[in-house]
């Protein structure tokens, strides 16, 4: 009412000095609307001169007396009262602009073993709203132990100090049972431990605890269409068949990341063909993401690269028909992916982070069409794959979701190599759920004759320094009249050094985890090797 009464007056004191001719013309000028509402203006302000600011109620009084001669009968307390009314209004306003900016529902992303290299180097990624896109808020929470806490608090503080629109929040978490409280988003990264393992059976089981551990909470306090997705160099299937076990009722949105093997094995082959590794697509990892895995190349394609063949950007070669030395292929491509795999130094922090970003890129906004991308999921008996397994295999994204891409021709793996690479993820399955005591790796036909003839070698009583028999210990045989060292390691036993038959190398497809070493991961042949496994790295 009292804002009318003030209304009124303008409005006659408005209406009394401008010509409704001119008002017409000032409106049209300037694409103005009026009806009933006045327009107030500093004179001269259009015409050079000096605008003036009014202040509060008693000031614009003046004005209006002094160039006008008007002036109100408002009361001093009217005007405290009115005055009383507009600092209330501010307060509910400010109150509603408080209660809307926690209506904003930003998605809660989740990182676990947050104090990890790769950590670092996800979140400026994950901030710049490359992922999930600039209209998407994000809360980012950095979950680990109370030793990494005072890490924790740093990084939240160089987080904060990127200023990113997208950014809403960055807190951490080192209290178990809040972990993963209404998280749509989480990163499962390599864990670290001050527990020393000395077996290959050791570092199975060893991660059980933490999976069911991090499956419980998800179950229990995740949004119910959470994603997870699982990172890092270390028995990445493994974990994500585990975390699909603990969280059955989110287990279709578990994956895990295997764009890192595609990136190294690009990499290798750009290096050799001199070209950019971008250029290149549409190489194709199956099986263990971080041990027993083969690149497959025969779908790969080249774009441009300068040759004596040209053509417009979306041109593309077979690469297979671009590398002429086969060999090549089958022998220094392979030992050099395997070596990789093996010691897990070059997939390091920038490379774990790019993948995992990439990856949930395309899981929200879809893959680039027409390109094939690795993917561990759980098997549903795609290519003959056995049930039951995490298995890297080819998909594309679209639609908030993938596709296996089991339309592809030309993509038939032989069987005994399948076999092995399936044997090895079950066996990791059984060995760390305690159904089996021992890892036995696949071995075939050809392997097993060499174990025996090996086996059946001349052994003289007084060079025999320990057993043989159990395939785990070190002796010294004599064989030939010279002194043979056979080295039984802890982890692996020597006869998976034997070189796999001719007939495999010459497949097209390529094993980064090579075909002379049957162990998930290649380095496992001594307990000083488990340096990186044990999270020192």
């Amino acid at each position: 009412m009292k804002l009318n009464y003030q209304a009124d007056l303008i409005c006659d004191f408005t209406w009394n000095v401008i010509q409704q001719d001119w008002l017409k013309d000032v409106c049209e000028k300037n694409k103005w609307s009026h009806k009933n509402s006045p327009i107030i203006w500093r004179e001269l302000l259009d015409r050079g001169g000096k605008g003036l600011l009014l202040g509060g109620y008693n000031e614009f009084l003046e004005h209006a007396q002094l160039y006008y001669d008007v002036t109100s009968s408002m009361t001093t307390e009217l005007m405290k009262v009115i005055a009383q009314e507009n600092l209330g209004t501010h307060i509910e306003k400010e109150h509603e602009e408080e209660a809307l900016k926690t209506c904003v529902n930003p998605l809660q992303v989740w990182i676990t073993s947050a104090s990890a290299p790769a950590c670092y180097n996800l979140i400026p990624i994950l901030t710049s709203g490359e992922v999930f896109g600039m209209e998407t808020e994000i809360s980012i929470t950095l979950f680990d132990n109370k030793q990494a806490e005072e890490h924790l608090k740093s990084l939240v503080m160089e987080t904060q100090d990127l200023v990113s629109p997208v950014l809403h929040s960055v807190s951490i978490c080192t209290t178990v049972e809040e972990a993963f409280c209404q998280a749509r988003v989480i990163v499962v990264l390599d864990d670290t431990t001050d527990k020393e393992v000395f077996t290959l059976e050791d570092c199975l089981r060893s991660r059980v605890p933490l999976c069911r551990l991090y499956g419980s909470l998800i179950e229990k306090n995740a949004h119910k269409s959470v994603r997870v997705i699982v990172g890092g160099k270390t028995f990445v299937n493994l974990k994500t068949v585990l975390l699909m076990r603990y969280a059955p009722g989110i287990a279709h949105n578990i994956i895990a990341v295997a764009l890192g093997v595609e990136g190294e094995a690009k990499a290798v082959l750009a290096r050799k063909l001199k070209t950019t590794p971008s250029y290149i697509k549409d190489v194709i990892i199956w099986g263990n993401i971080s041990g027993n895995n083969y690149v497959d190349l025969r779908k790969t394609k080249v774009y441009r690269y300068e040759s004596a063949i040209w053509g417009p950007l979306h041109y593309s070669r077979p690469l297979l028909n671009l590398i002429f030395d086969s060999e090549w292929v089958k022998r220094e491509f392979v030992a050099t992916l395997k070596n990789l795999t093996a010691t897990g130094r070059q997939f390091g922090g920038i490379l774990a982070a790019h993948s995992i970003a990439t990856t949930l890129k395309y899981w929200y906004h879809g893959s680039p069409p027409g390109e094939i991308v690795s993917l561990g999921i759980l098997s549903e008996g795609q290519f003959g794959i056995p049930e039951g397994i995490v298995f890297s295999m080819p998909v594309k994204f679209e639609n908030g979701t993938w596709v296996v891409l089991t339309d592809l021709k030309d993509t038939e793996i032989n069987e005994q190599i399948m076999t092995r690479m399936t044997s090895d993820l079950i066996q990791e399955k059984l060995v760390a759920l305690g159904d089996k005591i021992y890892f036995q790796p696949y071995q075939s036909e050809t392997e097993l004759r060499k174990k025996d003839k090996k086996i059946s070698l001349p052994i003289t009583d007084d060079s025999r320094e320990g057993q043989v028999s159990d395939g785990r210990k070190v002796g010294q045989v004599k064989a030939g009249g010279g002194l043979q060292a056979i080295e039984h390691k802890d982890l692996v036993p020597d006869e998976h050094k034997d070189l796999v038959p001719d007939e495999e190398k010459d497949l097209i497809t390529s094993d980064t985890a090579d075909f002379q070493n049957l162990s998930p991961q290649t380095t496992f042949e001594k307990p000083q090797s488990l340096e990186f496994l044990n999270g020192r790295w």
